[in-house]
């Protein structure tokens, strides 16, 4: 059974929806986004999240003091890198990491796999950060035996109607979620609830 990652919260009743339904990580972002989210209200918000939760801090091309800072005051466990960073850059920063990387074909997964990070996310092609973009990709790709023994979250699209699928075919360490759980926009509980008891397998009233 893969974990799951709630993605973009943003508000309190969220986290304790999320943390409650059995989320493994909770994800914050702190890059600009419509999701976005200060240091100051990731703690106050990181206060509900128990230990045996990951919490994990978003940032696209950010500069090694903010992601530091963030690090420290929330605290988060792993820095997801989801911009244009180098293996190098990564390293020198020297935090548990996560790299973002856009797949579409065989040739983007071996450059994933140029990345000496503790998580690989891959996540659809051709969409500008904003998190959240709603659009999946050929999981298919997920099968690539070079990634066997690669931690790999698998991003983009995913909800309630087609993460069974795409655990069965992907076969994925964790699952990230986020404008799936969404309902106009913002997070829905009933929605994070859903998913989680899907990716869980246990029955689901009313469809």
């Amino acid at each position: 059974m893969p974990k799951v990652k709630i993605c973009g919260l943003m508000e309190e009743e969220n986290v304790i929806s999320a943390v409650k339904s059995g989320a493994d990580a909770i994800g914050f972002v702190f890059a600009k986004s419509k999701r976005q989210i200060s240091i100051e209200k990731a703690a106050q918000l990181a206060r509900h999240i128990p230990d045996h939760v990951l919490k994990i801090g978003v940032f696209v091309d950010a500069p090694s003091e903010y992601i530091l800072q963030a690090f420290k005051e929330v605290p988060l466990d792993y820095v997801q890198f989801h911009g244009n960073e180098s293996n190098e850059d990564i390293k020198k920063i020297g935090v548990p990491s996560i790299k973002a990387c856009s797949v579409k074909s065989e040739e983007d997964i071996e450059r994933a796999l140029t990345y000496d990070t503790d998580f690989l996310l891959l996540d659809a092609p051709g969409v500008q950060f904003a998190g959240g973009s709603g659009k999946t990709f050929n999981w298919d790709l997920l099968n690539n035996p070079l990634l066997k023994d690669r931690k790999v979250i698998l991003a983009g699209g995913l909800n309630a109607s087609n993460v069974k699928n795409a655990i069965n075919i992907a076969h994925p360490y964790m699952l990230d979620v986020s404008s799936g759980v969404e309902n106009n926009g913002k997070k829905d509980n009933l929605l994070i609830h859903r998913f989680m008891e899907t990716v869980k397998g246990e029955c689901i009233a009313n469809g």
